[in-house]
């Protein structure tokens, strides 16, 4: 199980519960979430997937089954990609990782922000980005960019493994039928669900959620 950024493991308290009594379950913390260690330096979506690859050989865990988070989606999409032996079928919930086309107002607060970090480094930290970048410390700060500046279209390309996409219909973070459709339409013989809920349905409306995973994780 692959959490979103800015959370933990503890996110999918209702699919452990669940799903321990169907699988070996196995829920990490990212690298600088959590309950683990921040890495030395900043970590890209690439690094973070070879982070997951050594995690799944040391863990013995090659051909599993995965859920995926928001960002853990975009771990997922870069590592399985490449090695999609590592894996079996992949649920992607919420999943990010598509750069959309820049607004004409978010290039002029992208100009605004650097003309303003030249001479006041401190108020353009506070004043730009979201709540979430602003909550982060330096090095995350500078992996959060790495992360949100790289489209993994052709990553989504190149996945093999069975994928099902959820969406939460109110999710606004990553709205279903903007990615949600464009992923499966990327994704070759992905099945997309459109499902209750907002951003974090699996946690919402656990119990739908998770009838509809376990379905796909079993059939034959």
């Amino acid at each position: 199980m692959l959490h979103g950024y800015g959370s933990c493991k503890e996110s999918f308290y209702y699919q452990i519960k669940f799903l321990s009594g169907y699988f070996r379950t196995i829920a990490p913390d990212f690298a600088g979430f959590g309950a683990s260690d921040a890495p030395a330096t900043p970590y890209s979506v690439g690094d973070y997937a070879a982070w997951l690859k050594e995690f799944i050989l040391r863990t013995g865990a090659q051909n599993c089954h995965v859920l995926a988070h928001s960002f853990g989606a975009r771990v997922a999409l870069k590592l399985f990609s490449e090695e999609p032996a590592l894996a079996d079928r992949i649920v992607i919930t919420g999943g990010a990782g598509l750069v959309k086309p820049r607004s004409a107002a978010y290039i002029r607060r992208v100009k605004a922000y650097r003309a303003v970090k030249k001479l006041f480094p401190a108020l353009a930290e506070r004043a730009f980005g979201s709540k979430e970048y602003r909550a982060l410390p330096p090095d995350m700060k500078t992996s959060y960019k790495l992360i949100v500046n790289e489209d993994l279209k052709d990553c989504a390309r190149r996945v093999k493994n069975p994928v099902l996409l959820v969406y939460g219909s109110a999710d606004k973070v990553t709205p279903p039928f903007e990615e949600g459709e464009t992923f499966n339409k990327l994704i070759r013989g992905s099945r997309f669900l459109v499902t209750q809920g907002g951003h974090f349905c699996f946690s919402e409306h656990p119990e739908l959620f998770n009838k509809n995973i376990l379905q796909f994780y079993t059939e034959k």
